[in-house]
């Protein structure tokens, strides 16, 4: 027979494990809801990637995720949202490379420094930039194109780009140099406005990227005629690559992923990123990202520092090489 104070111990030690969580607590209980701030407007190619996120999250983190979209100056108001954010673990920064790391190269006062104060959570995808026709452009190929422009607007065309300053502004800048072109970058906040005023034939062409235009492209309202990379996308297997229509130079593709205010606790950033290898390896997950034009890879946080690095570097050379001066 056991001892009743042992007996005692026994059944307060039994209540007390019930009454525990049957996994190791997450850093994400009770905690507040964690914010997703996204450099661009609602309704683009970033923004829906984040929705989509962001309702997946939600379950692997245990608490609500909320998209906070802060448009403008290519994301740049955003970024400097999450430099003021509270390094506490709810405020994570979805992006692209041109916020992290064009920006800061072309720009004197972006009003952030990425590797001061941002500090990499983990990556999951890349992605290419590409040129893209209106629905009402004749023209069904870049050479087309290039025909269309010396013949109907005697050499002289605007091509939209989501942001001043940003690669797809610089590919405008080279396509115009290779063919002989005076081609003017029309610079958007945000490429929901510019595929806004290219599906209403307001614009002929615009530079984005793959998510921004798939859905239209495949509907035919707009013809993607190249994309960046060294090889096809994909997603859209007959559209040749920059190369291959003789605008080489753009091979090293954009990436997506998230940061958050330097000092965040590394329990934090930890739980977020083991929280979206999990939602990116989700096969439906994976699936809706790939429809988007998007090449689905995790990340850690040690391989997406090095990716942003090694993309930075590319391109400092390119914009320098260019002689932009930053402004």
């Amino acid at each position: 027979m056991i001892p009743t104070n042992r007996r005692r111990a026994l059944q307060w030690l039994g209540a007390t494990a019930v009454s525990l969580p049957l996994a190791a607590p997450t850093w994400a209980q009770d905690r507040k809801p964690v914010r997703l701030l996204v450099g661009f407007p609602a309704g683009g190619g970033t923004d829906a990637i984040a929705r989509l996120l962001a309702e997946r999250l939600k379950d692997e983190l245990g608490v609500p995720v909320i998209v906070e979209n802060k448009p403008g100056a290519g994301g740049q108001l955003a970024a400097q949202a999450l430099k003021a954010a509270a390094p506490d673990g709810t405020t994570y920064f979805l992006t692209h490379d041109h916020t992290v790391s064009i920006l800061p190269l072309v720009v004197k006062a972006p009003g952030f420094d990425t590797a001061r104060d941002f500090v990499p959570v983990a990556g999951f995808a890349n992605f290419a930039n590409a040129l893209a026709l209106s629905g009402g452009t004749p023209a069904k190929s870049v050479a087309e194109y290039v025909a269309w422009v010396k013949s109907a607007g005697g050499g002289k065309g605007a091509v939209g780009v989501p942001a001043p300053a940003s690669v797809p502004e610089f590919l405008v800048k080279v396509l115009g140099e290779k063919f002989q072109l005076d081609l003017v970058a029309a610079p958007y906040r945000g490429s929901a406005p510019m595929m806004a005023d290219m599906l209403g034939n307001q614009i002929n062409a615009g530079v984005a990227s793959i998510p921004d235009f798939i859905e239209n492209h495949r509907s035919g309202k707009l013809r993607v005629v190249a994309v960046m990379g060294s090889a096809r996308q994909a997603t859209l297997p007959d559209v040749p690559t920059l190369a291959e229509v003789g605008l080489a130079g753009f091979e090293e593709l954009p990436f997506y992923g998230f940061f958050a205010p330097t000092g965040t606790p590394k329990a934090a950033l930890d739980s977020f990123s083991a929280a979206l290898a999990k939602v990116v390896a989700q096969a439906e997950v994976k699936e809706r990202l790939t429809a988007m034009g998007l090449a689905v890879g995790f990340m850690s946080q040690a391989q997406f520092a090095a990716r942003e690095h090694a993309y930075t570097a590319v391109w400092s050379r390119i914009i320098k090489a260019s002689g932009f001066q930053p402004q």
